[in-house]
């Protein structure tokens, strides 16, 4: 299982507005081959921030096969323009369970 996790600035103001794209953007997400799950957290220090984790069965399934998808287009279009700056999205593998 890869881990991937972003951290999400939003414009300020913006914030519920992005949380409801998020709201169909999820199920996006969801359907895609080898997605297992995710989370949506809020900072509590800074409102506009968010970090998302999505866990995938391979760093393929992110990395060629949703990011090459018409969903991610989709994706992109709903939740893009909320960003300032660009998320840097990493991945991560367990070392010890």
């Amino acid at each position: 299982m890869i881990l991937e996790v972003a951290t999400l600035n939003i414009k300020p103001g913006l914030d519920i507005e992005f949380e409801t794209a998020f709201g169909e953007a999820q199920k996006i997400i969801s359907s895609a081959k080898g997605y297992l799950s995710h989370q949506l957290q809020r900072c509590l220090e800074n409102e506009s921030k968010y970090i998302l984790f999505i866990n995938w069965e391979t760093l393929e399934d992110h990395t060629e096969g949703y990011r090459g998808s018409e969903e991610y287009l989709q994706w992109k279009k709903l939740l893009h323009h909320f960003y300032d700056p660009f998320p840097i999205v990493e991945h991560y593998r367990s070392v010890i369970n």
